[in-house]
């Protein structure tokens, strides 16, 4: 490719260069700040997920605009220290029900902070999946579980054993 076409070839200046990435956005002199070759079909740019605008207005101190975040983050948080100190089966349960709070929470609100990572389906779906699974575990978890499940037993028993 030339210089007109965007690549350089090694031997044109900074000031022949037309650039057209935003990673190669130029500095305030005009130079590109750094050059890349990368295929024009990729995503140049990341647009904020919807919903990840600020929970609170912009006056307000960071943690009151970042609240669900912080929820989510504090109950996971609050489950680990259980965890910690032995009741397993309690603090990965409240670990399962901070993530189905946080997709509830993407689902309902309009805006959630930085609690919107990918677009709200995924978030949704994300957080409702391995909520989902973590709360079905904590409570199938050994010894005398608070949810029996039948036909586990019987699927395990026929994936292990060859009779």
């Amino acid at each position: 490719m030339s210089a007109e076409q965007g690549a350089p070839s090694g031997h044109e200046s900074p000031e022949e260069l037309t650039v057209r990435d935003p990673v190669s956005a130029p500095d305030a002199e005009g130079r590109p700040r750094r050059v890349t070759r990368r295929f024009p079909l990729f995503t140049k740019d990341t647009a904020r997920p919807e919903g990840g605008g600020r929970a609170a207005p912009g006056d307000a101190p960071a943690p009151a605009r970042q609240w669900p975040v912080l929820a989510v983050l504090g109950l996971a948080g609050v489950g680990l220290l259980v965890t910690a100190f032995g009741q397993f089966r309690i603090g990965t349960l409240l670990i399962g029900v901070a993530l189905l709070g946080g997709g509830v929470m993407r689902w309902l609100l309009p805006d959630v902070g930085m609690l919107a990572v990918r677009s709200r389906f995924t978030d949704i779906v994300t957080y409702g999946l391995l909520g989902s699974v973590i709360v079905l575990l904590a409570l199938m978890v050994q010894p005398n579980p608070w949810l029996q499940i039948p036909f586990l037993k019987d699927t395990l028993h026929f994936t292990v054993t060859n009779e």
